[in-house]
């Protein structure tokens, strides 16, 4: 079984003070995962030993350099279940997620361009005939979504003509088994969330990718809180793209990742244009690399990618399934604690059986972010806000909510102390009808 305490001692960061000297309690790991001693001793290796850009240069620096980066293509791919060739290094997965809805606004406005013109020569054919949307054509998503797979599929309706669709949350902040026939002939994506952000609830992504295979629908996963705390296997799971970011993976920031079927990713079009990413270049026409070069225009962010395969193989070595028994124990420990603070409401699922340790909620008659202000007093630090997810919030009835979050790291006495935080948060704001007062 995996000891926490343990691995607690690889973060120099949780060993400090903060708040007069108080141990830093750190339930902030949805919002960004804390960064073990391997992995910033491989980023800085890099950079003090083996600093060069990549794919250009003949000398032995960058040859190391290039192997490097392409080494750390190989080591994420393994870990999410994909060939390292359907695997696109971005800068995070929110630039992921419009690379995909771009190559479907590119492919649809050299579809609506008139035939022989400059504009649908852009695109080939090809893609024209797997992206292109038109008036009537549906995306559907889901109340849970993140804003990073809800915007860019707003914008790309808007510039297509074609209809935003959603499956609706339950009040228990799960996806509504109800409405997933939303998903319907004229369905051409599906965007989902692994897992809420907000309420920690998994998706039943086998449902809905039946679904869409049902009516030839491109399935969108937005993996983000999933990858770092479950073991993840995008081929088994038969999605089409899927976007996730390492930060949240115990990696660098600054570096995430799009997977795509490397079929797909030969017709997708380009978000990104200019260096690196071309093979011939005349001034008036330019060919580009395959994939997943074609979509990694400009210095890459090496050093970060060395980063991140370093996360990924910390992860593998302590061994994904013991890393969800671990925090599915602190999900469970963080859901009977809060209910033993009256007047506290969870978000979302209140037991730990398909659910992740996030959990938002809300104190009644407390402000989230004065929730936030106790807590941090006390050492413990929370997010606050609606963790770009407005909707979902709204659907439960909230405009924003506090949200703690575990980790790899994250050990009893940690969620202990938010309890005990939590209490106070109680205490402190404390209404008359608390107290016994008038």
């Amino acid at each position: 079984m995996l000891n926490p305490d343990t691995v607690k001692a690889d973060f120099p960061l949780l060993g400090r003070t903060v708040r007069g000297g108080k141990p830093l309690v750190y339930l902030d790991s949805g919002a960004t995962a804390q960064k073990p001693q391997q992995v910033i001793d491989a980023e800085l290796r890099f950079y003090a030993e083996t600093n060069a850009a990549v794919h250009r240069g003949a000398h032995q620096i960058a040859e190391e350099a290039t192997e490097a980066y392409e080494t750390s293509r190989d080591v994420v791919a393994e870990f999410v279940g994909a060939d390292a060739a359907e695997i696109v290094w971005t800068k995070n997965a929110t630039e992921a997620l419009n690379l995909v809805a771009y190559g479907f606004l590119n492919a649809s406005l050299a579809a609506a361009a008139a035939p022989g013109s400059a504009a649908a020569a852009a695109v080939t054919p090809e893609a024209i005939q797997r992206y292109a949307l038109v008036p009537g054509d549906e995306i559907v998503l889901s109340e849970a979504e993140h804003h990073a797979n809800l915007v860019p599929w707003q914008q790309l309706a808007q510039k297509t003509g074609a209809t935003l669709r959603w499956i609706s949350v339950t009040a228990q902040g799960r996806l509504d088994p109800e409405t997933f026939s939303v998903i319907g002939e004229r369905t051409r994506i599906l965007a989902i969330t692994h897992a809420s952000n907000v309420t920690g609830a998994i998706t039943d992504v086998e449902a809905l990718v039946a679904r869409a295979r049902k009516v030839g629908a491109y399935v969108v996963l937005d993996a983000c809180q999933t990858a770092a705390h479950m073991p993840v296997d995008l081929h088994a799971l038969d999605v089409d793209f899927a976007a996730f970011s390492a930060h949240k993976m115990v990696g660098p920031t600054g570096v995430g990742a799009l997977y795509g079927r490397h079929a797909l990713l030969e017709d997708l079009p380009p978000f990104l244009t200019g260096g690196s990413m071309v093979e011939v270049v005349t001034m008036e026409t330019t060919s580009f690399m395959p994939p997943p070069q074609r979509f990694e225009a400009g210095t890459q962010m090496v050093a970060q990618v060395v980063g991140f395969a370093a996360a990924v193989k910390y992860l593998r070595e302590l061994g994904m399934d013991q890393v969800a028994a671990h925090e599915s124990q602190m999900t469970q420990r963080l859901l009977e604690g809060i209910s033993l603070v009256p007047g506290v409401r969870v978000l979302g699922p209140e037991d730990a059986t398909d659910r992740l340790a996030v959990v938002a909620f809300e104190v009644d008659g407390v402000h989230p972010h004065d929730v936030g202000q106790v807590l941090d007093d006390a050492g413990v630090a929370v997010r606050v806000g609606h963790h770009c997810a407005q909707p979902i919030h709204r659907r439960l009835g909230v405009h924003a909510s506090a949200r703690a979050s575990a980790g790899v790291y994250t050990t009893a006495a940690d969620v202990d102390a938010f309890i005990a935080g939590l209490h106070e948060v109680r205490r402190f704001f404390a209404a008359p009808s608390d107290t016994g007062g008038h």
